[in-house]
């Protein structure tokens, strides 16, 4: 670059035009060399654009609030906005839609407007737009090239920023998290506070720092103020400094006093008054809040010589955020049992009966149509057990006499009519001892008639005693062969009887060989639970399902409840029978089902949960004293 002092005067004492340039480039480097505003940055960039891109008469540089969405706005010109017009405007619009850069060329030739994307680590952070003189300006290749290598100067701008931006965030974060560990440390709500404004007074040099909890939906109750363990006796400092609050949470946003030039516009009225009682000064309000519950607010209180700054402030919002919720918690956690469970159940109500929460109030109308329901709903009680058929009247066959199994006709399962012959006893030894005790009777009448013959009446009258007792053992045996035929007793189903693999075995008088029970009468045996017991009485009905046949419904009479408990796998149950009250020719002795008898008619709800009352009751009785 030229040296100033070395440059040409004109005759009238003036720096020469190149020195007034060179003054300008000298000027433009120092402001881009030392500049802290990135948009100061960028102006004397442009403004040096011409010493890389020939025939540049001015530019634009647009930049993003957020990476590649936007939105673009101008930040920096060169010489003033009004180089932005039509051409310049779409060549940048198309630059940024489409990533990539875009040349736009005069009529009379040469390159008019050019825009270049700015891409940091493959983000779109901006664009670049620059107006050149036709004339004077080189090719397409030259002016792109010489343009991108210029961007890479914004680009380490903005990555600058990016790490200033990292480190004040990373330092916030370091001292919001001090912060929260001291005030965490407490166990009470009241101490955390008061550890609260005391850090804070010291770290960030107030003269003042007070913390606030909202009671109701707009009161402010001052829980901690600095430099004072005893600020109850200031009544009016903490009057001002509690409207204060509540200005600040009634708008919801952090309140500055006064009021900064690059501020929205805030209510600050009271605020006023408080710096005023407090003989000056600037005061800060941040609202505490968790998921957009106002919770209370924070106040600080410096002298006006050393006002909040912007990164004072996102410390004490960042902050407040942080604390808010942890204060709030443990508020909660110290009020007495009555105090939350009023507070829950005000909650609550004013979720129920508010705005919003639909799905609340949707589930809270669905349980009240529930009870309501449940409070009239009736429905017939039935007591439910385990039931199994049996034969009205079941016939036992046994052997008539101590013997030998002959034959078999019929066994379990089958149906008989009445007079069909079920089993045979073998006879062969009653019929040789019938056939003795004939002989022994004819040999008797022979005597018998000898001694008429000789008139030998004492004789006559001992063989005639003698006759008559030969023809009762006869009878007898007669009678013992006629019952060696085992005759079913009536028409019915053998439901018990297998002699198939007994053929020829011996057996003993009175031994049960076969059952039959009629098909035409049955009744019903329920196993009903001792908890149910006591609800079924004589006379009442039922319905009972056997598993065979799930689509007939057979209908029952209770007749007798057995007041013995029987115990059977792991449960105690009392034998009911039941008069069947119709039957069906499919049915068979055996079969099992589920039986229910018809109680009486109960609330539904009752119903259901009888069991459960009724366990409730016998474990509460179980540990009472």
């Amino acid at each position: 670059m030229t040296n100033p002092d070395q440059q040409a005067r004109d005759g009238t004492g003036h720096p020469a035009p190149q020195r007034l340039v060179s003054y300008l480039d000298q000027a433009l480097w120092n402001l881009l060399l030392d500049a802290s505003a990135t948009q100061d940055a960028l102006r004397a960039w442009l403004g040096l654009q011409d010493q890389f891109v020939r025939g540049v008469r001015g530019g634009v540089v647009l930049l993003g609030e957020t990476p590649d969405d936007g939105p673009f706005s101008p930040v920096a010109f060169w010489p003033d906005d009004g180089v932005v017009d039509t051409a310049l405007s779409a060549a940048v619009e198309l630059c940024l839609d489409e990533r990539r850069a875009v040349g736009e060329n005069a009529e009379e030739g040469g390159l008019a407007v050019v825009a270049q994307p700015i891409l940091v680590d493959g983000a779109l952070r901006g664009a670049v737009g620059l107006r050149l003189d036709p004339q004077a300006a080189a090719g397409p290749s030259e002016t792109f090239r010489s343009l991108r290598w210029g961007t890479a100067w914004v680009e380490s701008f903005l990555r600058r920023d990016g790490d200033a931006a990292r480190r004040e965030m990373s330092e916030r974060t370091a001292t919001a998290l001090e912060v929260m560990a001291g005030m965490l440390e407490q166990e009470r709500f009241q101490p955390a506070c008061t550890a609260l404004v005391t850090d804070l007074s010291l770290r960030l040099d107030c003269d003042q720092v007070a913390v606030g909890v909202l009671r109701g939906r707009r009161t402010i109750r001052i829980a901690a103020l600095s430099h004072s363990a005893q600020f109850g006796r200031r009544i009016d400092l903490v009057r001002r400094l509690a409207l204060a609050m509540e200005e600040a949470v009634d708008q919801r946003a952090a309140v500055l006093w006064p009021l900064g030039e690059d501020w929205e516009y805030r209510i600050t009225h009271l605020h006023g008054e408080l710096a005023e009682s407090l003989g000056g000064g600037t005061i800060l309000t941040v609202p505490l809040h968790r998921d957009g519950e106002m919770l209370g607010a924070l106040t600080l209180q410096r002298p006006s010589s050393e006002p909040f700054d912007d990164s004072t402030i996102q410390l004490v919002d960042t902050l407040a955020s942080l604390v808010g919720p942890v204060l709030e918690e443990k508020r909660l956690n110290d009020r007495i049992i009555l105090s939350k469970i009023a507070e829950t159940l005000r909650r609550q109500a004013v979720r129920l009966l508010g705005p919003g929460y639909f799905g609340r109030k949707l589930a809270t109308l669905v349980a009240l149509c529930v009870i309501g329901f449940f409070s009239f709903a009736e429905a017939q009680f039935r007591v439910t057990a385990p039931s199994r058929l049996e034969g009205r009247i079941e016939r036992a066959i046994v052997a008539p006499i101590d013997g030998f199994i002959a034959s078999q006709y019929a066994k379990a399962g089958e149906v008989v009519k009445a007079g069909d012959l079920l089993a045979r006893m073998d006879d062969r030894d009653l019929l040789l001892e019938r056939l003795g005790h004939a002989a022994d009777r004819r040999q008797r009448l022979a005597e018998y008639d000898r001694a008429l013959d000789e008139v030998d009446r004492v004789e006559a009258r001992i063989l005639q005693a003698q006759i008559a007792e030969t023809d009762a053992q006869i009878a007898l045996l007669d009678a013992q062969i006629a019952r060696t035929e085992l005759i079913a007793p009536f028409d019915g189903l053998v439901i018990s009887g297998d002699l198939s693999q007994t053929i020829g075995s011996g057996v003993r008088r009175g031994d049960e060989l076969f059952s039959v029970a009629p098909l035409d009468s049955y009744r019903v045996i329920l196993e009903v639970d001792e908890r149910d017991v006591r609800a079924v009485e004589a006379g009442q009905t039922g319905n009972l399902v056997v598993s065979s046949m799930p689509d007939l419904k057979l209908s029952y009479t209770v007749e007798r409840v057995t007041p013995i408990a029987t115990a059977d796998e792991g449960r105690n149950f009392f034998r009911v029978e039941a008069r069947l009250d119709a039957g069906d020719p499919r049915l068979r002795p055996g079969m099992e089902g589920i039986g229910k008898t018809a109680i009486e008619e109960r609330l539904l709800i009752e119903i259901w949960s009888r069991r459960l009352i009724d366990w409730v009751r016998l474990f509460v009785w179980r540990w009472t004293p």
